[in-house]
């Protein structure tokens, strides 16, 4: 099917302000040079906290086994061949886990990036209700995009830091002006690269049509809101006609088939000229249809869907280009948020990215309706000298302890952008002592100051991890390079990763993100795995927004019961404190 008639990029052409746009070269956010490399953590202390974290999730008898594989690890040779290769490495590279990461991580995963990695963020509903009020809204915002664009741009965005610390900027560079290209065995991402004439244009894509939009002056001054409003009006009043077919949703079809369909779809000169303009685009805006009326107790629920997939064929999946890095989607009755494709960024820069926008767009203008634990927030964990991230963390064990009777690998996200070019680790969050901690919760035998007592030590250690893991002494990333190295030097795998405690250990039936944001959203993804849980939460000063998502196609796991489970694991921790305060005191 040829689909030059519907993805022209000019079929419509928004007015192209007269003369060359001529505007300063993007330049890469400095402060990096001073940043540390990834360190290769001690093997014989990975191999130590590998087995501390399989005690928890793993029967004695299988634990013994592992246990004598990693013994023949360190003693056999094969593990100090393969560290001394990851040190190399280390020592040739700015970072020896990155590149490596988002290959085996993105790239080279075949699965849809639509639910199974790209995360979708619910921004609180507007209060628009016609198209003029999604026009407007949706200027606004492209405005707020581009004004910060101009902080990446100028290299004045100010360096966060995390315990004192600088952290790596280069996602920043990353965000903007790229997009996945999907392959037949593996995917790239194509990013603008420095010293190329950066893209002066957006796409929007509504009623499944897609228009550039350029969005600077002949001056490189960007367009005003007004200018950028009387754009997507003509944008609108060009793509009534509804007998365009969803191009857009062969980008959430599996990644080989995709691949496949993209190469036919681009030996066409018309189409390749209309996918490279979207490709190049500094982001994407999707107009979307109204979703169909559910109860406002749905309302939420069927928010995060459309942020993370677009409803299916017949409703906005095929108003969104899914490989694109940002889509922001302005919903005709006023829901709003994104999607964003995982391979180029972690979340806390999307994050920032969005505090910004919101606030660009007045913030006290909006109304706040998003998923939330409204009992209370970070302010109750503290009081008790607790650990906000600790606390939630052992609610989301308790929970599942309570429905299934085990504890299961929980995967919580470490920021490693202490270190140059860092992404992530994993924070295992199931411990010992969190273990411990779940049962006594369950024992009726147990008293509320032992069960604090429990409490404190599982979220001490969990404090300990946290702290490790961002200081580059997590085990995950650590492993990967080890099997990836045994690849590499084209060796025998060896028999540790092998082993079911291996593959039980990386089953995360948990899957958490902490994304903290000063503005009210929730952001959501799929799980890792078909029997597991996707679990992001963003913990404010009087209340916490979380998003849990299952599959359906799942007959063991159930959203509405582990977050209902969820909710009442918080409110008897909260009575656990209160119980117990008078004899701390």
């Amino acid at each position: 099917m040829r689909t030059r008639s519907y993805l022209r990029p000019g079929a419509v052409k928004p007015r192209r302000l007269p003369g060359p746009v001529a505007r300063a070269q993007v330049r890469p956010l400095v402060r990096q040079e001073g940043l540390p490399k990834l360190p290769v953590p001690p093997l014989k202390q990975t191999c130590e906290n590998y087995l501390a974290a399989l005690e928890p999730i793993v029967s004695g008898e299988e634990l013994g086994h592992t246990r004598k594989l990693v013994e023949e690890f360190l003693r056999g040779g094969v593990g100090d061949r393969l560290q001394k290769g990851l040190e190399r490495r280390a020592r040739k590279t700015d970072n020896w886990l990155s590149e490596w990461w988002m290959q085996s991580a993105y790239l080279d995963c075949r699965m849809p990036v639509a639910v199974y990695t790209s995360p979708g963020v619910v921004l609180p509903r507007m209060r628009f209700q016609d198209r003029q009020g999604q026009m407007r809204f949706a200027a606004k915002l492209i405005a707020g995009v581009l004004e910060f664009k101009k902080l990446i741009d100028s290299d004045t965005l100010p360096t966060e830091y995390l315990s004192k610390k600088p952290l790596c900027m280069d996602q920043y560079n990353q965000i903007l002006s790229s997009c996945r290209i999907p392959g037949t065995k593996r995917d790239t991402v194509l990013n603008q690269p420095f010293g190329k004439t950066p893209p002066t244009h957006i796409t929007v894509v509504h009623n499944f049509q897609f228009f550039v939009l350029d969005v600077y002056n002949s001056d490189g001054t960007p367009l005003t809101v007004d200018q950028i409003y009387m754009q997507l009006e003509k944008i609108w009043n060009t793509s009534l006609q509804t007998n365009k077919e969803p191009v857009g949703i062969l980008t959430s079809q599996h990644r080989n088939t995709w691949g496949k369909a993209y190469n036919n779809l681009v030996k066409d000169k018309t189409n390749k000229e209309s996918v490279r303009a979207i490709q190049k685009s500094i982001f994407t805006v999707c107009l979307d249809a109204p979703m169909p009326r559910v109860s406002d107790e749905l309302y939420k629920s069927r928010v995060a869907a459309q942020m993370l997939h677009g409803g299916g064929a017949r409703w906005n999946s095929g108003n969104r280009w899914f490989d694109k890095t940002l889509q922001f989607i302005v919903g005709e009755d006023g829901t709003c948020g994104l999607v964003y494709e995982h391979a180029p960024s972690e979340g806390p820069p999307i994050v920032f990215l969005i505090d910004y926008v919101v606030k660009y767009i007045m913030v006290h203008d909006l109304d706040v309706n998003v998923l939330m634990f409204p009992d209370y927030g970070k302010n109750v964990p503290k009081q008790h000298n607790l650990s906000p991230d600790a606390f939630i963390q052992m609610a989301f064990q308790l929970a599942y302890f309570r429905m299934y009777g085990i504890c299961c690998a929980t995967y919580e996200s470490a920021s490693l952008r202490m270190f140059k070019y860092g992404r992530t680790d994993v924070l295992r969050v199931t411990t010992k002592e969190s273990l411990k901690f779940v049962q006594a919760m369950q024992d009726p035998t147990k008293q509320n100051t032992e069960r604090l007592a429990l409490l404190q030590k599982a979220a001490q250690r969990h404090k300990e991890n946290a702290y490790n893991a961002i200081h580059g002494q997590a085990i995950d990333r650590h492993l990967l390079g080890l099997r990836l190295q045994a690849i590499e030097d084209l060796t025998s795998m060896p028999e540790i990763f092998m082993d079911t405690s291996f593959a039980v250990a990386h089953h995360y039936n948990i899957l958490t993100s902490q994304v903290g944001s000063k503005t009210d959203c929730v952001m959501s993804f799929g799980p890792m795995v078909p029997d597991g849980y996707g679990v992001c939460y963003n913990p404010m000063d009087e209340h916490i927004n979380i998003a849990i998502t299952a599959f359906n196609s799942c007959e063991e796991t159930n959203a509405a019961k582990y977050a209902n489970t969820v909710n009442d694991a918080l409110l008897d921790m909260r009575a656990l404190l209160e119980d117990t305060a008078p004899a701390e005191r």
